[in-house]
């Protein structure tokens, strides 16, 4: 269905057709059709949906289309949409909405669940509890299928899922879980403890919520439950729950890596001075950092004078350099986000890139020193460029393995050991080891200050 379709619908007052075409929509599809509607038609369209079909679409929709819903509808139109939201996307829409709509949300919700949103938000952010739903099929162990067929239709609408099932026992302790598709095929005199799993997989209350994400993955489930200290089942957590925590986690990662400080909104939601002052203060460390240097060429100006062709590589230096830590500290960075590499396995990890750095480097030596050598027609620059670039390459991604790390072990998100940190590092190095290197083989015939020198001159200036 296409905007000026909806549009011309609402002109010509065709409500009913118009609510025949939405009602064959996915609830899912709607919010991106409705976003390209004015304030006024957005409510219109929105009041014609079912009660069902709008909580579901409400449910999919950017922060600030909510809001502009909610500041439209009535107290009873609003309460209609609460009630079809599940318990943790309630709480999702209270986190995210200013004080004042929070006020009319609060007063739409039944005065049983007021108690239960209030402890869910207690829980710290990022953590299983903050994103956990309290809507679940929860079943006693002498129950027999029958009646444990009967618990589910009563409270299975309401519920989140009734794939997985939860069994308590008097002190509400979870001592096992059953599919429904165990109880459907057992007969209907069979009790419930005869057919559940003992062997339970769930995550605690304050269990960081990247790492309850990865249990998804590596158990396969479409649930997890979640439990406090004494074992008693307080919620669970759904795959859907899951998925939107590694996309929120990989899309803060990709911000660390380029130098950005995180941003929970959208980037059309994100303000042109939030996004400048989110991306500045890296950009500004990265810049000063950067004039170190150009303090080391600078202070290499006697050799340009005698060897003018030196100047020639350092862009090309210090370009490889950064890539090569920057495919080093990618993989790495990876690989502890998914459990494939521990910190523990530094010297093993060390040991790989650096057989990877001697066979890159060798490479890329022989290469560059060809086309030196056919170009200028210069031997020893071939030389000093291909030596140079060895140990930049070794020692780049060196510091590409070893700071993602390093970083994991001093409780840091390894991603800001990330592109722009680890170029602006080899840059400076890849400068000294450039200048060592050709002040070891051209030396005497240019006068090029040491590193000693180098560092007691900048503490002078």
């Amino acid at each position: 269905m296409e905007i000026e379709e909806i549009k011309e619908l609402i002109q010509t007052k065709k409500f009913n057709k118009l609510k025949n075409e939405l009602k064959e929509m996915n609830g899912v599809d709607i919010p991106s059709l409705l976003e390209e509607l004015d304030k006024e038609t957005l409510v219109k369209v929105f009041r014609i949906l079912s009660k069902e079909q709008a909580g579901e679409a409400f449910s999919y929709m950017e922060t600030d289309m909510q809001e502009r819903l909610i500041q439209d509808l009535t107290d009873k139109e609003l309460k209609n949409v609460i009630d079809e939201l599940f318990m943790d996307d309630t709480v999702d829409l209270i986190e995210e909405m200013p004080s004042n709509v929070v006020k009319r949300i609060l007063r739409a919700v039944d005065v049983n669940d007021r108690k239960t949103i209030n402890e869910l938000l207690k829980y710290p952010d990022d953590s299983a509890g903050s994103i956990m739903t309290t809507e679940f099929v929860d079943l006693k162990e002498d129950m027999t299928v029958e009646e444990a067929l009967e618990r589910i239709r009563t409270i299975g609408l309401d519920s989140e899922t009734i794939y997985n099932c939860y069994v308590l026992n008097k002190n509400r302790i979870l001592v096992g879980i059953l599919n429904i598709k165990e109880i459907l095929i057992s007969k209907s005199n069979i009790e419930i403890k005869n057919l559940m799993t003992t062997n339970i997989i769930s995550v605690h209350t304050l269990e960081d919520q990247e790492e309850v994400a990865k249990k998804f993955d590596k158990y396969d489930y479409y649930a997890l439950p979640v439990v406090d200290n004494e074992n008693r089942l307080v919620g669970i957590i759904t795959v859907d729950d899951a998925i939107n925590v590694l996309q929120d986690e990989v899309s803060e990662d990709f911000e660390i890596m380029a130098a950005m400080q995180p941003n929970e909104k959208g980037y059309f939601e994100t303000s042109v001075f939030t996004h400048a002052k989110k991306r500045i203060v890296w950009l500004l460390i990265l810049m000063l950092s950067a004039t170190l240097t150009g303090a080391i060429i600078t202070k290499y100006e006697n050799a340009f004078a005698a060897v003018p062709l030196l100047v020639a590589f350092i862009p090309m230096i210090m370009d490889t350099g950064g890539n090569c830590g920057s495919q080093s500290s990618t993989l790495i960075i990876r690989g502890l986000a998914t459990d494939e590499i521990e910190v523990k396995e530094v010297f093993k990890v060390l040991w790989k890139e650096i057989r990877v750095s001697l066979i890159v480097g060798i490479v890329l030596a022989a290469v560059n020193g060809i086309r030196i050598f056919l170009q200028y027609k210069n031997l020893q620059m071939a030389f000093i460029v291909g030596l140079t670039l060895v140990a930049t390459v070794a020692l780049s991604k060196t510091l590409g393995c070893l700071l993602p790390l390093l970083a994991k072990k001093l409780k840091l998100d390894p991603a800001i050991m990330a592109a722009p940190l680890i170029t602006t590092l080899v840059d400076t190095f890849s400068i000294l080891i450039y200048f060592q290197i050709a002040t070891a083989i051209i030396g005497r015939n240019i006068k090029i200050r040491i590193i000693p020198d180098f560092f007691s001159s900048l503490q002078i200036c």
